[in-house]
């Protein structure tokens, strides 16, 4: 089995997070950049298939070369080859394109994409994957099983879990309870040293349009001052509730 997985390369979660040029770019400095945790789960569960069914696991992203990083780090945790498709992620029909190029080059048998990513959270890149390349798309995976050419997945509904049976090619979007927390894996120094030895291929983007464009950013507002009561004070705490935030 042929497993290709879909890297994001993102802002780690606790990064402070800063604007340029009129709030219309994101501020690149200072941040530190990570797997994006979706795909992590996604990717994990591809390297259990690699040791116990004996696939084959490449992973693919889409962004420049600062995105090498994340990819060695994929490599170092188990994935046999790596392809980094030479553009910037800007938009989810563009990289959707440019990941079914080498879904069709490479003639996978099942596609593991994060169901969204935290950056921008647009979460519409493995549906239209799926389209693209005429595959069966199954999202908020937290559960999968492949015997031959047929996989049994569960998903997240609302209310519950849904359990469906397909075929192969198959993509599916990741997300946390694919694996447990306690699954994910940390690079070793044997793996980071394999890693180096490993196959990453650059790739020039195909032409597609950029359907969608961020005009403009803007943060949360600030938290407002607390104030602190004494307990002993339950009067006033009750006053503050009931005449300044008005929530009894």
């Amino acid at each position: 089995m042929k497993i290709l997985v879909c890297i994001s390369h993102v802002p780690d979660t606790t990064s402070k997070i800063n604007f340029t040029e009129d709030n219309t770019k994101f501020d690149t400095n200072g941040v530190q950049f990570v797997i994006n945790p979706n795909d992590e789960f996604g990717l994990t569960r591809a390297i259990w298939f690699k040791e116990k069914q004996g696939a084959s696991v490449t992973v693919v992203n889409v962004g420049g070369s600062e995105t090498e990083p994340t990819l060695r780090k994929a490599l170092a945790i188990g994935a046999d080859e790596a392809i980094r498709v030479n553009a910037e992620a800007t938009d989810g029909f563009f990289v959707a394109k440019q990941l079914a190029k080498v879904v069709e080059d490479g003639d996978y048998d099942l596609i593991i994409a994060g169901r969204e990513s935290i950056d921008y959270n647009g979460g519409m890149v493995p549906g239209m994957l799926a389209s693209l390349t005429h595959a069966n798309f199954i999202n908020t995976c937290i559960g999968l099983e492949v015997n031959g050419e047929t996989a049994t997945a569960t998903r997240e509904i609302d209310g519950g879990k849904e359990t469906l049976k397909t075929s192969l090619p198959l993509v599916i979007g990741a997300q946390k309870g694919l694996v447990e927390e306690s699954d994910l894996r940390i690079p070793n120094m044997r793996g980071i040293m394999m890693a180096r030895k490993k196959q990453l291929t650059v790739l020039e983007p195909v032409e597609a349009n950029q359907e969608t464009k961020a005009v403009q950013f803007e943060k949360p507002a600030p938290k407002g001052e607390v104030k602190l009561i004494s307990p002993d004070n339950v009067d006033e705490l009750v006053n503050l509730l009931h005449n300044e935030a008005k929530v009894i």
